[in-house]
């Protein structure tokens, strides 16, 4: 009986250690989404303008026919940017993410075209590299914390790729997680290039600006379209940032929660142990006590 209650209390001391742990990233994580929240919010207006840009020069003008826009006759490769983290402990953020990236490439297999996967977190490379996929970019270490020049280094590999006459790729698409509230991530998929260009009569809510072109509208586009693909790679890892810790704050709210139901588990059947041991002494008491009365009666 003493063993069992030695091993509920070594049992009650780990689980509280691993309580104070996951409380800690808890908290941290707290911290972070607040930030991370700010930055996705100060991002913003730089990517609806760059958007407004785009679309103008494409409105004020007759004909759009630039590499970034227009869509290839039979794509064959495809290049799919998958958004992971770097660490762990975020419940199913990267599970999701990679599940969503392996349907896109059954869809894309589906139609005749290969895709080649472009990784972005450690826990990403790691899943490809143990499965012996080959990628054609990979990138780590900032997935919590990323910056516009990590956006940019992407989006040159990206464009590279896509803009080169042999082994390119014809399509560009990004695999991520969209955050939308402390509670709720979504995994989005997204075609990123070549820009889908859609005729419409409707006006926008705000007036596009008119732009006079010097030289010509396709050097505009030139400097613009790499400059909204960075934006679009940026807004994408601020986005998985913000998820990635949201997940780990709600994946470290739940393993405290199960931490504490856990000893409480263990106290009660700590207490019961104890309480069958001071029985069994009481018992064992009695009967000796018994035992001596009973003796010194038959000498009686």
């Amino acid at each position: 009986m003493g063993a069992q209650l030695r091993l509920l209390r070594r049992r009650i001391k780990s689980v509280r250690s691993t309580a104070k742990i996951t409380r800690a990233q808890e908290l941290i994580a707290s911290s972070r989404i607040v930030k991370a929240q700010q930055r996705m919010q100060a991002a913003v207006p730089y990517e609806r303008e760059i958007t407004r840009a785009v679309t103008g020069v494409v409105s004020n003008t007759a004909s759009v026919d630039h590499p970034l826009t227009v869509a290839r006759e039979n794509p064959t490769r495809a290049g799919v940017l998958i958004v992971t983290s770097d660490r762990g402990f975020c419940g199913g953020f990267n599970a999701n993410v990679l599940r969503e990236a392996e349907a896109l490439a059954g869809l894309l297999r589906s139609r005749g075209v290969e895709p080649v996967p472009y990784v972005v977190g450690r826990k990403g490379i790691t899943w490809h590299s143990f499965r012996g996929r080959e990628m054609g970019g990979q990138w780590g270490g900032f997935s919590d914390n990323p910056s516009y020049a990590n956006a940019k280094e992407i989006a040159d590999v990206l464009i590279s790729a896509f803009s080169a006459e042999t082994d390119g790729i014809d399509e560009i698409h990004i695999v991520s997680t969209e955050f939308v509230s402390m509670l709720t991530q979504e995994v989005t998929v997204k075609r990123v290039l070549p820009l889908t260009v859609e005729e419409t009569t409707e006006k926008p809510e705000t007036p596009l600006p008119y732009f006079e072109f010097e030289p010509t509208a396709g050097d505009v586009l030139d400097s613009l379209l790499p400059r909204y693909v960075e934006s679009r790679v940026f807004s994408t890892l601020l986005q998985s940032a913000a998820s990635e810790h949201a997940a780990r704050r709600r994946a470290m709210k739940s393993a405290t929660d199960n931490a504490n139901e856990l000893i409480r588990v263990f106290t009660q059947q700590m207490n019961q142990a104890r309480q069958a041991e001071i029985t069994q002494e009481i018992s064992e008491i009695v009967g000796g006590a018994n035992a001596l009365a009973d003796a010194a009666a038959g000498k009686e």
